[in-house]
């Protein structure tokens, strides 16, 4: 996919470093993000992947650097802006962080009612109905969470995170704790939002399968710092033992 080379990137990472007491977990990271681009950081456990999401969406604040998102440094705005902005920022955790008590039409109504106070009955179920629809799922409004597979709980809370329509995706592991076929029919989903919505996505994984598959670009990441980026042909053909580890 073609990265919008002549804008400002839709995000930007300089010298970003956190550290937890005595052990620094990212270490002077610089990352682009251009618009409609699959980013995937690659690493092992502990390698700081999801300090840098963390960062990213305000929930960590980093000892050193500066997160510019559409241009904004993060640092620099108040607390009401962050909230604005974090609606153009969807996160899709490991687990999916469905409400139990809640349906799958009430889960997804649940930011709608949060951020768009002044929608309609109607309108919120046309939101609901469509981003169900998108994500393979339209007739699972009325079941509850306890119901759902493993890919259905995950497809659900990509619809609530993608019913905002955000513009940049942040993805913390997509693809853990689920069957090949159905890790595949996940990294696809996300392709196809990719191209529909023409969103920008960061995506933390340690599945080859899910980096081949979603990647336009990769970025390895190996104690907290960037040690490799290109595409995933470029990386596995890299000579390097440590990289190699991944693509073997």
């Amino acid at each position: 996919m073609d990265t919008d080379t002549g804008h400002e990137p839709v995000v930007r990472i300089k010298g970003l470093s956190k550290s937890f007491n005595e052990k620094q977990v990212l270490k002077d990271v610089n990352l682009d993000i251009h618009k409609a681009e699959n980013v995937v950081v690659l690493g092992k456990s502990g390698s700081g992947k999801s300090t840098l999401i963390k960062c990213m969406v305000g929930l960590m604040e980093p000892d050193q650097g500066e997160i510019c998102i559409f241009g904004k440094d993060l640092a620099s705005i108040g607390y009401d802006e962050l909230n604005q902005f974090r609606t153009k920022i969807g996160f899709l955790f490991q687990s999916g962080a469905l409400y139990d008590s809640m349906t799958v039409y009430e889960n997804l109504a649940f930011p709608l009612r949060h951020h768009r106070k002044n929608l309609g009955k109607e309108k919120l179920d046309v939101m609901i109905r469509e981003v169900l629809e998108n994500v393979g799922l339209p007739d699972a409004g009325g079941m509850m969470p306890a119901e759902l597979s493993g890919g259905m709980n995950k497809r659900v809370g990509l619809a609530r995170t993608l019913i905002l329509k955000p513009e940049i995706m942040l993805y913390d592991e997509p693809t853990t704790g689920l069957d090949t076929a159905t890790a595949k029919e996940i990294n696809q989903l996300m392709l196809e939002m990719q191209k529909k919505y023409k969103i920008s996505s960061l995506i933390i994984t340690h599945d080859i399968a899910c980096a081949k598959m979603t990647a336009d670009r990769i970025v390895m990441l190996k104690d907290g710092k960037i040690s490799a980026e290109g595409s995933y042909d470029e990386m596995e053909k890299n000579n390097d033992e440590w990289i190699k580890s991944f693509f073997s």
